[in-house]
């Protein structure tokens, strides 16, 4: 090895913290900021939001390339993540009453006794966090990484890491608790937490074999990265694109639909020739400027003034283009 390549790993390696310090604060801002939950005004809250999506993200992105997994592991370790945050640890799932909006009435039609919870307010968990506030935030950060497959921290700052999540779901959960006093019956909270654990042991069962590579060439990225946008998009309107009058199961069925086509082709494309990180950036890039002009639409909901709330989108939008952008230059010159 030459001088110049021992001196460009030792550079990247170095480099790495600062990747996972930017994982760390990019999940929070992608999940709450990004989609308009959160105004402008709130972002110094992004220190206590944090530790529980960061940390989280982090946590998942180390241990997939550190047993040498793939993407598979990280959406089932996501899909996991997912159902922590809005069960036991803000009980979302289970509250009729979270954040003062009456959850129950707004997903009465598709709530299903046995579960305690309603299908489409799962699938709404499930599809918000597994993409955006977990598997987005890592495909632009790995971008950055001429390495994306290998670790970024050491075992301490592993075990740090862990430490810093159960730490922040605590004082989530406690602050959801205090603020509502609602405490699911342990019923539910044991059949969630079954639930996370087989995900979390059927994402560590994937074999670390990669799958048969097939003959076909991969599409382009813009290809990639379009199908993304527009199927996150069918997402986000599914119900405003149906008739008045459809039944609140039509949509619930057609989410079942959208996300298993787009597992499919994302499943047969990424074993195809020259797949590689560039895709997984289009794929990461056609999600993220979906939260873009989402935001606009719930930030008309935040309970701050108009201009303040447009004056949000505009910061946390154009940050959000500006990093696509970056990563897509910096993938171009890979």
């Amino acid at each position: 090895m030459s001088t110049v390549e021992v001196v460009t790993e030792s550079r990247e390696h170095r480099r790495r913290p600062w990747h996972a310090i930017a994982l760390f604060f990019l999940a929070p801002l992608v999940g709450e900021y990004l989609l308009g939950n959160q105004p402008i005004t709130a972002l110094p809250s992004v220190l206590l939001l944090a530790p529980m999506y960061g940390a989280g993200a982090l946590l998942i992105r180390e241990l997939t390339r550190r047993t040498g997994r793939g993407w598979p592991t990280v959406l089932l370790l996501a899909a996991a993540y997912s159902l922590i945050e809005e069960g036991p640890v803000d009980q979302m799932l289970w509250n009729p009453r979270y954040g003062g909006v009456d959850m129950g009435l707004a997903y009465a039609e598709t709530y299903v006794p046995a579960l305690g919870t309603s299908v489409a307010l799962v699938q709404d968990v499930l599809s918000m966090h597994t993409i955006w506030s977990i598997c987005v935030p890592i495909a632009i950060i790995e971008t950055f990484d001429g390495d994306h497959r290998s670790p970024w921290l050491g075992r301490i700052g592993l075990a740090v890491t862990g430490a810093v999540f159960v730490g922040g779901c605590a004082f989530l959960a406690v602050a959801q608790y205090d603020a509502g006093h609602f405490m699911a019956p342990p019923s539910r909270l044991i059949g969630a937490v079954a639930v996370i654990a087989v995900l979390v042991v059927t994402a560590f069962a994937l074999g670390r074999r990669p799958a048969r590579r097939l003959d076909a060439a991969a599409p382009s990225p813009w290809a990639v990265g379009v199908a993304a946008f527009g199927g996150c998009g069918l997402y986000w309107l599914r119900e405003t694109l149906l008739p008045d009058g459809t039944a609140a199961w039509v949509p619930v069925g057609a989410w079942f639909v959208l996300a298993g086509v787009f597992v499919v082709l994302c499943a047969r494309w990424s074993r195809s020739r020259g797949w590689g990180p560039a895709h997984h950036l289009a794929l990461a890039g056609g999600a993220l400027l979906t939260y873009v002009w989402l935001g606009f639409t719930h930030a008309q909901d935040l309970d701050v003034p108009p201009g303040t709330a447009l004056l949000g989108n505009v910061v946390f939008g154009g940050g959000a283009v500006v990093l696509l952008a970056a990563a897509a230059r910096c993938a171009e010159r890979r």
